[in-house]
């Protein structure tokens, strides 16, 4: 056997129990926690403190792996906390605590940082974007996959099945992840200005603010309000699950191919500005839907720009630079998208509840077309030919 392929193979497993730890209950947690009382704004808040754990962690996460030259063990540190999370949410039924153990939960994704950085070590540099690639597909495998059999569980079980669904595919991932190869070199630990540094680099500056976009339209939508409005027109647990997985499905193929195909045909600013255009409309659309088919056919939309558009910038967030720096630039790249995934649960489900649920969705198909204007015009400040890192 191969022994490059086995352990590429296992970490790409790993992964995807990593992000079905995390994903299993996303489709049915808004409802759930507004059968519990939550109201829309606290929907988002619970929504919104996935993001929020992130956003403060992951900088420190990624020098720190940089300084100490270590990636496996924050692998396995993030899938233990992911179960623990889960079984937070599952023991203790109440809107209060979805919020504390949900905020947990980011904690565990916190280190999907050094899950790329340590990816794209069995990759040549230059080959970043196609490894993120790869690697982001097996992410939306993890997620569609968790999404799907998390809907079928509360339909069958209770809504709070989708969180032992969870516990199941994190305990797995963990025990595989202590497989898991990481290639290490001995080097110098890397200085602190060194590693903060990385955050004046202009290219890692733009990208990381197109995340930002990207994020808040997706957790605004998708992880967020669409399964509320589908419930709005018939959907039942299932069909929540079924929501998300055609959704997700479509961002499978997408990421594996946004690196490769559609990069080096249509290059990188026209896949990006083209990719939130289509994103911002499958947003815009939803309010005038009455029907679950054509939610369904919107949202796999949605879902293959998303697919585009986040790889695509990870890749590029670490493309140009050094190898003990990466994790720092991860950090960085991951922890300012993070405002996104707080600020479009807690800013839609705001304008819902002062406004109305359809202007919520209005706005943040709002923000997909200024992420496809600021592609288009801004390019050339963050991708000039003179560039640090």
């Amino acid at each position: 056997m191969n022994t490059k392929r086995f352990h590429i193979g296992l970490f790409c497993l790993v992964t995807s129990l990593y992000w079905f730890s995390l994903y299993a209950y996303v489709p049915t947690l808004p409802g759930y926690a507004t059968s519990l009382g939550a109201t829309h704004r606290m929907v988002g808040l619970i929504l919104g403190s996935y993001g929020f754990t992130q956003m403060l962690l992951r900088i420190p996460l990624g020098i720190f792996s940089d300084r100490i030259n270590r990636r496996r063990p924050f692998v396995t540190a993030g899938l233990a906390i992911a179960v623990v999370g889960a079984l937070g949410m599952w023991l203790y039924p109440s809107p209060n605590m979805l919020l504390v153990f949900r905020a947990l939960t980011g904690v565990a994704a916190a280190t999907w940082v050094v899950y790329a950085v340590l990816f794209s070590s069995y990759f040549p540099p230059e080959e970043a974007p196609r490894a993120i690639g790869y690697l982001s597909a097996f992410n939306a495998i993890g997620q569609m996959t968790a999404m799907m059999l998390g809907g079928s569980a509360a339909e069958q079980f209770g809504r709070a099945a989708p969180f032992l669904v969870a516990m199941a595919g994190g305990t797995l991932g963990l025990v595989l992840s202590l497989a898991v190869l990481e290639r290490r070199t001995e080097r110098e630990p890397t200085p602190l200005n060194e590693s903060l540094s990385v955050g004046r680099d202009r290219g890692l500056l733009l990208v990381s603010f197109l995340a930002i976009l990207a994020q808040l339209i997706t957790f605004a939508t998708v992880y967020g309000f669409t399964p509320i409005a589908a419930e709005r027109i018939g959907a039942s647990a299932f069909g929540l699950g079924l929501l998300t997985t055609i959704t997700t499905l479509p961002r499978v193929v997408a990421a594996a191919l946004s690196g490769s195909f559609f990069a080096q045909h249509f290059g990188e600013r026209r896949t990006l500005a083209g990719a939130f255009a289509v994103l911002a409309a499958s947003c815009l659309v939803i309010p005038f839907i009455t029907s679950l088919p054509w939610l369904y056919v919107s949202q796999a939309i949605g879902g293959f720009a998303t697919g585009l558009i986040l790889p695509l910038l990870m890749g590029l967030s670490i493309k140009s630079v050094r190898e003990d720096r990466r994790a720092s630039a991860m950090g960085f790249f991951q922890a300012i998208y993070g405002l996104g995934m707080v600020a479009g649960p807690v800013f839609t489900g705001t304008i819902s509840d002062v406004f109305s649920l359809s202007w919520g969705f209005w706005l943040v198909g709002g923000v997909g077309l200024f992420g496809a204007i600021v592609t288009r015009l801004l390019w050339w400040w963050g991708f000039a030919p003179a560039k640090t890192g």
